[in-house]
């Protein structure tokens, strides 16, 4: 299974692959050379896949073929049937099945060494030969599979909870750190067990508990912080991507997961930066996950001010400033195609319009920068939190479009809330909230209720928000 280390060629292709991988990476840093990045990925996986197949008697011809034409239809057809609302879950579910890759090739390596070529072949005084696996590859083997576990039971529950199969609720386990600690600890001391001796009960005990741990550390994760879960999900899956390459002999293995892993890394810590969560807090799980009365889902009992369309237009056409704040509501309704039609009105009435986004917002990393570049929409119009925060108090009106969590005033002063200590858009400070919602009697993914609804300067719009921004364009006129 190792490549031909002889043939200086594999090493030049797999080179060039790791340079294109990391063109793609700064490439999908910025919307504007996203589209490039992503080309430059791709090729960079075609030459991988293709060195690999060529250097490696894998299986033959027409196997290969066969599992690409399948795996491929099924990638095609997903990739051309998902809507972007089910893009997050989608993610999870992929990081899960790199996990599970990971286990597999494990288990297969560990069943049979010789054919991975990670093993020496022992013939004893008496009895049978015996494939003795190299120390190097039983640590590379042992920490793949556990990392590998993880992933999978990890993504399946992110899956569960993004697609609303499992409550977006913190589900907390009684003594969930203890337990955890002990799982953890009771890997690490099998993995050391493992290398020592090659004991097969070792081996499986560490894919057991890894699916284990998996599932309790991101159960207890609410569903505010499900974004973190996914960036968090996409490093582990690197990681274990990497193992197995080790595992493999393969280069092209190595590099990509390991830029994954390490990005992933990256992007998770800058992400609990943006919601003030503690980076170790997130790799233990369970962040996030305070239980407190506010909660518990219920709306809020208050009078508040409901508006029409035409009130809505009326007030932005007169506006000097409107700062617009997408949200997953908008990704549902699949809104950003109007949305920036009304923009562009707005501005043809001389109001400066500009769109605020949350680094959470849309329950994945960049949710919201895609589906407003899905609709042109000019990339110098688009403001992180931290860079537009401090303009909503000098700003006429803020139009907020399906984004309850992440506006959520709560965050800042209700020390009970699930959400408490997570940077919120300060939309409260603009002369006037409009706030687009289907009905009053739903709360955010996080299940909490937004106070934000009651407050004097907020005008509730309730509408399929869709509907809602053609109405207010036809107003405009």
């Amino acid at each position: 299974m190792h490549e031909v280390a002889a043939n200086p060629w594999v090493a030049l292709a797999y080179l060039i692959a790791g340079v294109c991988f990391i063109l793609a990476l700064r490439g999908l840093s910025s919307p504007a050379t996203s589209q490039r990045g992503n080309r430059l990925g791709m090729i960079g996986m075609g030459i991988a896949v293709v060195t690999t197949l060529v250097t490696h008697e894998i299986a033959s011809l027409p196997e290969i073929l066969i599992a690409i034409a399948i795996g491929g239809g099924i990638g095609f057809v997903i990739a051309r049937k998902i809507a972007m609302t089910a893009m997050p879950q989608l993610v999870a579910a992929f990081h899960s099945l790199v996990g599970l890759a990971a286990v597999l090739v494990g288990v297969a390596a560990f069943l049979n060494p010789d054919a991975f070529g990670i093993a020496t072949l022992m013939v004893p005084l008496i009895g049978d030969p015996v494939a003795v696996i190299h120390t190097a590859s039983r640590v590379e083997l042992s920490l793949g599979v556990a990392i590998g576990a993880i992933t999978f039971s990890g993504s399946v529950i992110a899956f569960l909870k993004l697609n609303g199969t499992m409550g977006g609720k913190p589900i907390l386990l009684p003594a969930r750190h203890l337990l955890n600690l002990v799982i953890g600890a009771a890997i690490l001391l099998l993995i050391v067990y493992f290398t020592q001796g090659q004991s097969a009960w070792a081996f499986w005990a560490i894919a057991v508990l890894a699916f284990l741990i998996g599932f309790l550390l991101i159960v207890p994760i609410g569903g505010a912080d499900m974004p973190v879960v996914v960036s968090m999900l996409n490093s582990y899956s690197g990681w274990a991507a990497a193992a197995m390459g080790f595992t493999l002999g393969n280069t092209a293995m190595i590099i990509t997961g390991a830029l994954v892993g390490s990005s992933g890394a990256i992007l998770s810590y800058i992400m609990c930066r943006a919601m003030n969560r503690s980076f170790i807090s997130v790799i233990a799980g369970g962040f996030g996950a305070v239980a407190g009365p506010s909660g518990d889902g219920a709306a809020i009992d208050r009078p508040w001010k409901r508006g029409s369309a035409e009130d809505a237009a009326f007030l932005m056409s007169q506006a000097e400033q409107v700062i617009i704040v997408p949200g997953y509501g908008m990704a549902v309704a699949q809104a950003q195609h109007i949305l920036r039609e009304m923009a562009d009105k707005l501005k043809d009435e001389g109001v400066r319009v500009k769109y605020a986004i949350h680094p959470v917002a849309g329950r994945m990393p960049g949710h919201m920068n895609v589906l407003l570049a899905e609709a042109n929409v000019p990339y110098d119009e688009v403001f992180e939190l931290e860079d537009i925060n401090s303009e909503f108090a000098q700003t006429d009106v803020a139009f907020v479009i399906g984004a309850n969590d992440v506006t959520n005033p709560a965050a800042k002063t209700d020390k009970t809330s699930p959400i408490y200590g997570m940077p919120v858009l300060d939309v409260e400070k603009a002369g006037t909230v409009l706030f687009i919602k289907r009905s009053m009697g739903g709360v955010g993914y996080a299940g909490v209720d937004n106070e934000l609804f009651y407050r004097d300067n907020t005008m509730m719009l309730l509408a399929d928000a869709k509907k809602m921004v053609e109405e207010i364009v036809k107003a405009l006129g």
